[in-house]
């Protein structure tokens, strides 16, 4: 092992501990009155109370990294504005699962985190797509960034609904972020991601089916706020382009962003929870949450892969990718929506 991989290896080892015993420990004190428990409702997939604390467990394997960066006095100014970011999310999610905020005081607070992020000197001012680049004026890179970093806070929130799940596309969509900047040779950028996922899979020790804690809003909402910040920095870095990022975590992108479509084109009121998710219509037409989660799993790995292939590939390569993406995109959805078919059938 060479001297510059050391720290990386040992501060991402000291998170995934810090992770892994913190969550299990949480796990082990459901009922007793030591943090929020997620009944089952209507629109539930599980049908006993759990735990969901399980984000305090995410976030101290995330806080120690930054702390070890800080130690090592490695923390550049976009890095201190991404943990205060941070540290106003999950402290609004964390009293969102206390309790019950109101969707206008999250969304305020999503808001300020994106302008910190801002303020540091992240955003979304431009637009690359392969062979292609397009500056944005100052104004619409406001909004852009505004909405990209809300919306990636909720949609994260929003895929968190079935065991293993946001805690694999973490540990997977992390990792690639780190394989960039270690290639990048940003090795602050590399750490950074490397102990979220690996906080992440400490984590998901708990969390895979059958799930023993759940993430709840405090760690969902805050790895959604990191996946946004950690994009717009490696950009900021020149280590991708944030298309590539998006690709990385398509997985969910996708299936929020066309969940969320749908339903506004049905009337329906977006800002309740539902149960249409792609994911949620598997579990619901028969499969089970370990074979779902594991054909998600495939999803995200060769993702992953192509990902970490796109950067080296020309400009015509890349598109052929991306349209190869969206293809089997589709033919995921029409495969999800013969699954529902064939298990209506055999109920009937």
């Amino acid at each position: 092992m060479s001297p510059s991989l050391a720290p990386l290896a040992l501060v991402s080892l000291a998170a995934l501990i810090l992770s892994l015993w913190l969550t299990r420990r949480l796990a082990t004190r459901a009922g007793s009155g030591f943090g929020p428990l997620d009944h089952p409702n209507e629109r539930s997939l599980h049908a006993t109370p759990v735990p969901r604390s399980g984000g305090l467990g995410v976030l101290a394997g995330v806080i120690l990294t930054l702390l070890t960066v800080l130690g090592l006095g490695w923390m550049d100014g976009a890095l201190a504005w991404i943990w205060g970011a941070l540290l106003l999310v999950a402290l609004v999610s964390f009293l969102d699962d206390l309790g019950h905020l109101p969707p206008p005081a999250r969304l305020t607070a999503h808001g300020l985190a994106a302008g910190l992020l801002m303020f540091g000197g992240l955003s979304w001012s431009r637009l690359d797509l392969p062979g292609f680049s397009l500056v944005f004026p100052g104004w619409l890179a406001l909004v852009l960034t505004l909405l990209f970093v809300v919306w990636m806070i909720n949609l994260y929130n929003f895929m968190d609904g079935m065991d293993g799940l946001a805690g694999g596309m973490a540990v997977f969509g992390f990792l690639v972020l780190a394989w960039f900047g270690w290639r990048g040779t940003e090795p602050v950028y590399a750490l950074v991601c490397l102990g979220v996922a690996a906080a992440a899979a400490g984590f998901l020790a708990s969390n895979f089916p059958p799930a023993r804690i759940f993430l709840g809003d405090v760690g969902a909402s805050s790895l959604g706020l990191l996946v946004a910040a950690l994009a717009l920095w490696g950009t900021e870095l020149g280590l991708f382009p944030l298309w590539v990022a998006w690709l990385v975590f398509s997985p969910f992108i996708v299936d929020a962003t066309w969940t969320l479509l749908v339903r506004l084109a049905r009337g329906e009121r977006v800002w309740e929870a539902h149960r249409s998710h792609h994911y949620q219509r598997l579990v619901l037409a028969g499969w089970s949450h370990r074979q779902t989660v594991l054909r998600a799993y495939g999803l995200m790995g060769a993702v992953s892969a192509c990902a970490v292939a796109a950067p080296g590939l020309t400009a015509p390569e890349q598109w052929l990718l991306l349209g190869a993406w969206a293809v089997i995109y589709g033919l995921i959805h029409l495969r999800v929506g013969l699954v529902e078919r064939n298990a209506r059938l055999d109920a009937a």
